[in-house]
């Protein structure tokens, strides 16, 4: 059974026991899928009301997006314990012989860079979604707002979680320039992460007197 199809109560059980999956990385993509989920309930809350009406198309799009999104994200929770199981798997690959060892070096090298590509992707897409849901703290219903802005609150911790896992794996790779660019992303990403998650934050509390 895949993580994503788990009940609640057994994914969280299946993550406090000793097994190494669901981990950090797929937490992380679970809590991409929670943001995005909260989003749409904002929409959905804003929807055929007349009060918003100018608001009720875009609103409607956003709907479509984060469902589409949550679907994605909720792939991402398996992905990642799935590129977690290769780089084992790799690890546990045969060394007697100079040849096994060449295989089995250039073997976990490469799985691990899909172990860091993978977080850096769900890193990525829930930082493309973080405007999308300052708009709609901005234009959804007043009355959800503290919702969206969890859901904002969700996907910093998404993106910055996700980067963690990058960073960790990175230290395990040998290619220079791999490195370099990843850092660079994760770099960027945390920093814009924290500005616009502030920005959304001051606007929030200001326009509702949180």
């Amino acid at each position: 059974m895949k993580l994503q199809d788990l009940l609640l109560k057994e994914f969280l059980e299946k993550t406090a026991s000793n097994e190494p999956v669901p981990g950090g990385g797929s937490s992380a993509a679970l809590n991409a899928a929670m943001a995005t989920a909260l989003t749409e309930m904002v929409a959905n809350l804003t929807i055929g009301r007349k009060k918003y009406a100018d608001a009720d198309e875009r609103m409607r799009e956003i709907a479509a997006v984060m469902s589409a999104q949550r679907s994605r994200f909720l792939e991402d929770i398996d992905r990642d314990a799935e590129a977690y199981r290769q780089v084992m798997e790799a690890y546990r690959l045969p060394k007697e012989t100079e040849k096994e060892q060449q295989l089995r070096d250039a073997t976990i090298q490469e799985a691990t860079k899909e172990a860091s590509l993978i977080p850096m992707e769900v890193a990525e897409s829930a930082f493309s979604l973080l405007e999308t849901m300052r708009e709609t703290l901005q234009r959804g219903n007043p009355n959800a707002a503290t919702d969206g802005l969890v859901g904002m609150m969700n996907c910093r911790t998404a993106i910055l979680s996700a980067l963690l896992n990058v960073r960790v794996n990175l230290g395990g790779i040998r290619d220079e320039k791999f490195v370099e660019e990843m850092t660079t992303r994760c770099d960027w990403l945390e920093k814009r992460t924290l500005e616009v998650e502030a920005d959304a934050m001051q606007l929030i509390k200001s326009k509702h007197s949180i």
